[in-house]
């Protein structure tokens, strides 16, 4: 079914919030086998939105709004939906009564404007909204549907999975099945050269590359009758497509690389702690995002200062003088100096050049260097890091692996992101899966 997004809310048009409903409603829609043609934003217009469900209705059977069903005047969706649909508002005594319960449960009185809520249309199915007033619904007219939905997307996401993906479950003619392979370390140039053959030669599945900052996805769908024969086939081309690529996946469900690892360390009992210079606790924050990680995520130390890599981790006033603080050198004792502070398992720090400024043509913005010591009996090959890029030096205590970074410096953020991100790619490719 040819299927159209609008969302609703000059808010939107205006940048004043991100519009991340239709991500999520575009993805679980094709999921569902449902073919969404179109991103359409408008404002709170009536004229405007009638005007734009004419331009889609006219190409797709069914449109999904977001927005737009609140009680002010400016919640236009569902009259609009309505006479386009040739049906009436009518008073509904369920959504009257859920209203009226939600406002004691708030305890604020409920104004006038609020009745506006309760007022649906006659032929629709009505979503209820546990989590706010205003209902959603569906309507059907002449073979033509509208799913509206409400605007804040935690109300948006639970109607769609409790209402309207059961509604449209028995609406389609085939169910498409789809994962996401990450990957770290590939570029996606070099990613589409490796599987060329299977670009090539695609019918069902198909395959599709995509770059995002730092990583690179691989994009494997299927359509078929049904969702078993869509997961074997999928199933089927991700075999090949890891036979090419796979010493560089690390997720073939869509997952962050900083929760593959954090579940790794978890349940291998592997302790860690992190210096962190450019990225002043960017790294930090990832990890300690991970719901329980504080069981193995020891410490981080933010040694912005060249006095705080001296004071708490040890690093030499000669190898600061002699090689800066973003050097190689100073990344190996940051490494080593935690491991003597901390004891974790694995101690990783990072000194770099965030930019704009304080760039040189020998250590220019975007530079930086990566340390990583590595308790002793925990690296069974110590292969699995270097390169040309990476090095590798062993004493009684471990292992310290230092990587230098050179990035294209387009800015202070993806700097300090793309460092961070090669922080934790550094740990998963050593302590590998869980």
């Amino acid at each position: 079914m040819k299927t159209a997004i609008l969302s609703v809310g000059t808010e939107i048009l205006m940048g004043q919030i991100v519009n991340t409903n239709t991500v999520y409603l575009s993805r679980e829609l094709n999921a569902l086998g449902f073919d969404v043609m179109y991103h359409h934003t408008v404002g709170d217009n009536t004229a405007r939105l009638m005007e734009t469900m004419q331009l889609l209705y006219h190409d797709c059977d069914l449109i999904i709004t977001t927005g737009g069903l609140g009680p002010t005047q400016d919640d236009l969706t569902k009259e609009t939906v309505c006479e386009y649909m040739e049906d009436e508002l009518v008073l509904d005594e369920a959504s009257m009564a859920a209203l009226e319960k939600a406002f004691e449960q708030y305890g604020h009185k409920m104004t006038e404007n609020n009745l506006k809520q309760a007022y649906l249309p006659s032929r629709a199915v009505i979503f209820d909204n546990p989590h706010g007033t205003a209902p959603g619904f569906a309507l059907e007219n002449k073979g033509k549907y509208a799913i509206c939905l409400p605007g804040p997307p935690r109300e948006m996401k639970e109607m769609f999975v409790n209402h309207a993906r059961p509604y449209l479950e028995d609406k389609t003619d085939g169910k498409i099945v789809y994962k996401l392979i990450r990957t770290m370390g590939i570029g996606e140039s070099q990613l589409e050269t490796e599987l060329l053959d299977l670009i090539d030669g695609q019918t069902d599945p198909t395959l599709a590359t995509y770059a995002k900052e730092g990583e690179s996805y691989v994009r494997v769908a299927s359509k078929r009758a049904t969702r078993e024969e869509a997961e074997a086939a999928v199933a089927e081309m991700i075999v090949k497509v890891r036979e090419r690529i796979g010493k560089f996946i690390y997720s073939e469900d869509n997952e962050d690389i900083w929760t593959v690892t954090g579940r790794s360390l978890m349940k291998k009992g592997i302790t860690l702690s992190a210096a962190e210079s450019c990225t002043g606790g960017l790294f930090a924050k990832t990890m300690t995002d991970i719901p329980g990680i504080s069981a193995v995520f020891d410490r981080s130390l933010v040694t912005y200062s060249n006095e705080a890599k001296m004071q708490e981790l040890g690093v030499s006033p000669e190898t600061l003088e002699k090689y800066g603080a973003v050097s190689g050198q100073t990344a190996r004792e940051m490494a080593e100096g935690l491991y003597r502070a901390s004891g974790s398992d694995i101690c990783i720090s990072v000194t770099g050049v965030a930019g704009p400024d304080g760039g040189t043509p020998e250590k220019p913005a975007g530079l930086s260097y990566i340390g990583m010591h590595c308790k002793k009996g925990l690296i069974k090959n110590a292969d699995v890091l270097t390169s040309a890029n990476t090095s590798a030096s062993e004493s009684d205590e471990g292992i310290t692996f230092v990587k230098e970074l050179r990035t294209r410096d387009v800015g202070r953020q993806f700097n300090r992101n793309r460092s961070m991100l090669q922080m934790i790619n550094m740990i998963y490719r050593v302590i590998g899966e869980a």
